[in-house]
């Protein structure tokens, strides 16, 4: 059977029914991705995918498995076992908390949702291209379970420092810390995460620039809102959609958990500093990617970054500001600034 056959035939088997009494919002505790969680990569053979994935060893993470249809029963990087298919992968008795998809375009659909039907719990896909069809597809099948979180596609890449990586962001500009980072870029996940790097990262999302991303901003705010680990937060926003907005109807509610209650430090129960790109761009041009298109139904990167400094998020006039901002916001709560060892 070939690759695309092997991709849609798994992606066919009936969806979990786990949606009845919850849903897709039930699984956002999913991003808390770590070095004990068990992870697998599709597509585990390929030439980029064995680059990252031994990137993503070197630093920690607990690649148990992967799989590539076809090579079912052969071993790879370090003699970790191959499969054709997710659900062998279970069938083997081996638990998987987390699947890293390098799969291309065409095919990444058919395994995102292969990887839902198993039920797994954190699904990242860096695929960029993916067909708009096919990302339809892909949200059906997320928001009728609620066992299975995607971070993609497009999604540069999924990294807790204290050893989980994901996708292909680079590691030069982590290391563990108390700051968490969501960006729909790429660049602006990397860049956010050099300028923190001497304070540290909780998580580094990239949530990837496509129409219909997994994960929205709004969504990453409440996980890193939520988190133990997380102290300050850098949001990364930029033309296109509306994400930027979905996150001032969560924060501009007076009766939002999220904000600081009367005579607390600061507006918020953590810091937040936030940088929205492509101030500049005309209304019609695409900024890099699919999702960063500024249309006539949308607000504009100018609107958009008004609209945060008027809830409360200290703007950052360039990305490479981020970090500076994040220590006098965590100074002006009483938070300790901790220095990064790496």
């Amino acid at each position: 059977m070939g690759l695309l056959k092997s991709f849609a035939a798994a992606s066919r088997r009936g969806l979990a029914t786990s949606a009845t009494r919850s849903s897709y919002a039930d699984t956002i505790g999913n991003l808390a991705a770590g070095p004990h969680s068990n992870v697998i990569v599709q597509g585990f053979t390929g030439k980029a995918s064995t680059v990252h994935t031994q990137i993503s060893l070197d630093m920690g993470t607990n690649v148990v498995a992967g799989v590539s249809p076809g090579k079912g029963g052969t071993k790879h990087l370090g003699g970790r076992p191959v499969f054709n298919s997710v659900q062998e992968v279970l069938d083997a008795g081996i638990k998987v908390d987390a699947t890293s998809v390098f799969v291309p375009p065409a095919l990444a659909a058919d395994a995102i949702i292969e990887a839902i039907r198993a039920e797994i719990p954190l699904i990242v896909s860096v695929a960029e291209g993916v067909p708009v069809k096919d990302q339809f597809r892909v949200m059906e099948a997320l928001h009728s379970q609620s066992k299975s979180r995607l971070v993609g596609a497009n999604s540069p890449g999924y990294c807790n420092p204290r050893g989980c990586r994901m996708g292909i962001s680079p590691m030069i500009t982590a290391a563990p810390g108390p700051v968490g980072i969501a960006s729909r870029s790429g660049t602006l996940s990397y860049e956010a995460a050099y300028a923190t790097k001497p304070l540290g990262q909780s998580y580094i999302l990239g949530l990837g620039g496509d129409f219909y991303p997994g994960t929205r901003t709004v969504e990453a705010l409440e996980f890193l809102m939520n988190d133990p680990e997380t102290h300050a937060i850098v949001l990364a926003g930029e033309i296109g959609g509306t994400m930027e907005e979905e996150v001032y109807t969560l924060l501009s509610d007076p009766n939002s958990k999220y904000r600081q209650p009367k005579g607390g430090k600061g507006t918020f129960t953590k810091p937040i500093v936030g940088f929205i790109a492509g101030l500049n761009t005309p209304p019609g041009q695409m900024f890099g990617h699919a999702g960063a298109i500024w249309r006539d139904d949308t607000s504009s990167a100018l609107e958009k970054r008004q609209m945060w400094i008027e809830v409360g998020i200290r703007m950052a006039d360039a990305i490479a500001d981020v970090g500076k901002l994040v220590q006098e916001e965590m100074a002006s709560y009483g938070l300790d600034i901790p220095k990064s060892t790496a």
